[in-house]
């Protein structure tokens, strides 16, 4: 979870060498994969002493030129996990205090989480002042300062709190979503760090919905689900996120281009890794993570050397710093007890992260309990970082018998409500002071991005158009950055006009005209058409994905023309994909038209792309018209081959499920055609892998044609009842097409989970499903609640929907069969489980 997700776990310290054998432990474990029963512990470790501030201060060794400084800690906070920055400088603080009292996981169904509201009173830099802004509440997880009060996350719930009277306590929660998480779920896997994104869209790691606040009204529209813990942007907007073992990925382009084309799922320009080499360098032995029973975890000292609790990272954008560490990655790392620093790059739209310091970090601590699970920008320009001080945070849930040995032989359980805030700032004599924020337009051209951000977010709050005319003069600035930021804050103000836009459209930077094409109406279809001479991959492939989101004729035909130039980009390519859903064959066509012998190398790409695309689709009509397009081709010839070549993939690098059987009315000519057009070894290899997938009535060694029973009357009034409460209710998940969201909810199009045994499909709805679960041969982790405020009618009608939608020929559902598999689940306690379902399953 923050801390949780941060896999890794629980401690460290000093030196080697001792060998203990201990028997297995009576304590919940990693349900899968605890690792072996009977442990050694290899290093000597005497119990570490828990330091005070102070203490644990005298432990950090932070790079050359700055000062690590306490600005928070026990007990005015405890095990904080998440903070933000209100406009006036005063902090909020997410406590999760009931978070692993012991190795059972004890205190986490406690109310005694809570968000502190701390001020500086005096100006010194320390917090001396705290209110608890929101108490009693179960495993908080997220806050963000909004609107004069906060989102706040305390699952299943996302609620705007507010202080209206003065006192610094919420008297108004609202609920925002209520499918922020689970009660009781898995914390290191569920939704977190809220961020207002220059876009003016929250987005959210782990969840795939965004939210906008326009009017003081709360909207939502679908996203990605990205990242473990945390979620930060860099100066142009672009996400940044992380998984335990991998430091830092990012989406190149905008996220939300991405929901249109749920089968792009290995598309390189989202969920991109950037850092190569992401060796660590410890400051001191730390054994006691949950694999440390592996030989490859660590290095032959005992110290971690590869990431396995990354949390949550900050693209540093404040202006204490130096210059060079500007649009740096900070990195926290809590199993090693150390921040890692990343120089970015970025060439042609692609962004790189490197590891700059060999052999050293940023920061680290010889404290086993230093648990940096959060790095943030702050209103003096500082970097900031939450540390939830502990020996544990290796959820129970996931402890391996080896860690549990640590635990228990070095006494780390305790103390578990202690918790510290940190500020790094320059050793100099200068202390960087505060600025507190107003809804002023000038304040957009300020060097600390923290300062822009929240000036853009109270404007657009405010949706005050007397703002307008001095954003509009904004554009005309000498700094690229604050015309980026009055451009979108004229776009969250509903004020982003066609003229307006043209004007940025011509922008002399790059990113203020990729901002401009994201925003553009379908009015300006004609000025973008007229852009494809554009030489920025970045612009290009912003370009690309309005063009093809048009769906206009002259829109296609430019974006053709746009491709036939750069389809070998992948950001551009990836880009024009997004928005070609259900027309690959068409535009494929597009594409052949303009094929020459000097521009097959960018058209190509595309073209094995397209059909990459269709293999994933499993539509068999798309299917054969791309194949007759091919044949139509010259033959022998490239286009042909990358059809091919294209078609053959499964669709999906993660899924290990056979390619499902396409059913034709006959067999194609086009087949016939291609096969003798595929002369060499490795395209005969990928037309067979090609003409596998196909079946026809009478094609020898076809199993029998699938019969499709006809629904009946009632059935079919069933279906539209279930289409209704599906599209009202489920698509925010699974999305209208049935494909999902990565890091939210699986795929139904051809799940077994819905094609299968009805009555296992309705023990989901009803009684819910938790994770860990293979769909299609893709694994997922994540948690389905149940529905049980729906009727028996509406899961038949729900699961007769799914079963027969996005060509799916199972049976119908019946109402009295939920009715008795309702009755015959009711004593289920908790959410079912893979294990369950099956063995269920094996039973019918």
């Amino acid at each position: 979870m923050s801390p949780s997700r941060i896999r890794s776990l629980v401690l460290r310290s000093s030196l080697f060498v001792l060998v203990s054998s201990l028997p297995p432990i009576a304590f919940a474990v990693h349900s899968k994969n605890a690792g072996p029963e009977k442990v050694e512990l290899k290093f000597k470790l005497p119990p570490p002493t828990p330091l005070s501030p102070e203490e644990e201060l005298k432990t950090f060794k932070v790079e050359k030129g700055f000062r690590v400084e306490l600005v928070a800690c026990e007990p005015m906070i405890e095990s904080p996990i998440a903070m933000s920055f209100d406009d006036q400088g005063r902090l909020y603080v997410c406590e999760m205090r009931g978070y692993m009292h012991d190795l059972e996981g004890g205190g986490e169904k406690e109310p005694t989480g809570r968000v502190s509201l701390l001020e500086d009173t005096d100006g010194d830099g320390r917090m001396d002042k705290a209110t608890a802004f929101l108490d009693k509440v179960v495993m908080p997880r997220a806050v963000m300062a909004v609107n004069g009060g906060a989102l706040i996350a305390v699952p299943p719930n996302l609620f705007f709190c507010k202080d209206t009277d003065g006192d610094g306590v919420a008297d108004v929660k609202d609920i925002v979503a209520s499918d922020f998480g689970t009660f009781g779920g898995q914390p290191e896997h569920m939704a977190n760090s809220p961020v207002w994104a220059i876009d003016n869209a929250i987005w959210c790691a782990g969840h795939g919905t965004r939210f906008k606040l326009r009017g003081g009204v709360w909207q939502k529209d679908s996203g990605l689900g990205r990242g473990q813990w945390g979620l930060c942007q860099d100066n142009y907007g672009r996400l940044y996120f992380n998984y335990n073992s991998d430091m830092l990925r990012a989406d190149l382009l905008p996220t939300e281009a991405f929901t249109k084309n749920p089968l792009l799922r290995n598309a390189s320009s989202i969920n991109a890794k950037l850092a190569a080499d992401q060796t660590l360098y410890a400051s001191h032995p730390t054994p006691g993570v949950n694999r440390g029973y592996d030989a490859k975890s660590l290095s032959s000292d005992g110290r971690l050397t590869k990431p396995t609790a990354t949390c949550g990272a900050l693209i540093y954008r404040g202006d204490a710093f130096p210059a060079a560490y500007r649009g740096n990655a900070f990195v926290p790392e809590p199993a090693a007890n150390l921040v890692k620093r990343f120089t970015m790059s970025e060439r042609g739209g692609i962004v790189k992260a490197t590891n700059v310091l060999k052999g050293a970090e940023f920061l680290t601590s010889t404290d086993e309990r230093f648990r940096p699970v959060n790095a943030y920008d702050g209103p003096d320009g500082a970097l900031y970082l939450v540390d939830m001080y502990r020996g544990i945070i290796q959820h129970t849930s996931f402890l391996t018998h080896y860690l549990i040995a640590n635990i228990e032989a070095r006494k780390l359980e305790a103390p578990f409500n202690q918790g510290r805030i940190w500020r790094i700032v320059p050793d100099t004599k200068e202390h960087p002071q505060p600025v507190k924020v107003a809804k002023d337009v000038k304040l957009l051209t300020h060097a600390n991005g923290w300062v822009r951000d929240t000036a853009q977010r109270l404007i657009v709050e405010s949706s005050d158009a007397t703002a307008i005319p001095a954003l509009k003069e904004m554009l005309q600035n000498e700094n690229a950055l604050a015309r980026l930021h009055a451009l979108w804050t004229l776009d969250g103000l509903a004020a982003a006009t066609p003229d307006v836009v043209k004007g940025a459209l011509a922008d002399k930077n790059a990113q203020v005209r990729a901002a401009a094409v994201r925003i553009a109406s379908r009015d300006l279809a004609p000025d973008l058409i007229a852009m494809t001479g554009e030489k920025d991959a970045l612009v290009l492939a912003n370009l690309a994905i309005k063009l093809t989101a048009f769906n206009l004729p002259d829109a296609d035909a430019a974006a053709a023309k746009l491709l036939a130039s750069n389809g070998k980009t992948a950001l551009v390519r990836e880009g024009a994909l997004t928005g070609l859903r259900g027309r690959e064959a068409a535009f494929a066509k597009l594409l052949a038209e303009q094929l020459t012998k000097d521009n097959g190398v960018q058209i190509m790409p595309v073209i094995e792309s397209l059909g990459a695309l269709l293999a994933a689709a499993n539509k068999a009509g798309p299917f054969e018209e791309m194949l007759e397009l091919a044949a139509a081709q010259p033959q022998g010839g490239p286009f042909q081959v990358a059809v091919i070549k294209g078609l053959s993939t499964s669709g999906d690098s993660k899924s290990k499920a056979p390619a499902k059987l396409l059913w034709l009315d006959a067999e194609p000519a086009s087949l016939k055609t291609l096969k003798g057009a595929m002369t060499d070894k490795a395209s005969a290899k990928l037309f067979t892998a090609v003409a596998a997938r196909l079946a026809w009535p009478g094609k020898p060694g076809a199993p029998p044609p699938p019969v499709i029973k006809p629904l009946t009357e009632a059935q079919t009034a069933l279906f539209e009842k279930g289409k209704t409460i599906y599209h009202t209710l489920c698509t925010a998940c699974h999305q209208p097409h049935g494909f999902g969201l990565d890091g939210l909810a699986p795929p139904l199009v051809d799940s077994e989970w819905v094609l299968g045994k009805p009555e296992i499909a309705a023990r989901i709805v009803l009684n819910g499903l938790a994770g860990p679960l293979k769909v299609s041969g893709r694994s997922f982790n994540l948690a389905m609640p149940p529905l049980p405020q729906l009727t028996d009618e509406d899961v038949a009608g729900v699961l007769t929907y799914i079963r027969r939608e996005w060509e799916h020929t199972a049976s119908a559902v019946e109402v009295k069969d939920v009715t008795a598999i309702r009755e015959a689940s009711k004593d289920h306690p908790a959410m079912w489980t893979e294990t369950e379902l099956k063995n269920l399953g094996k039973k019918k």
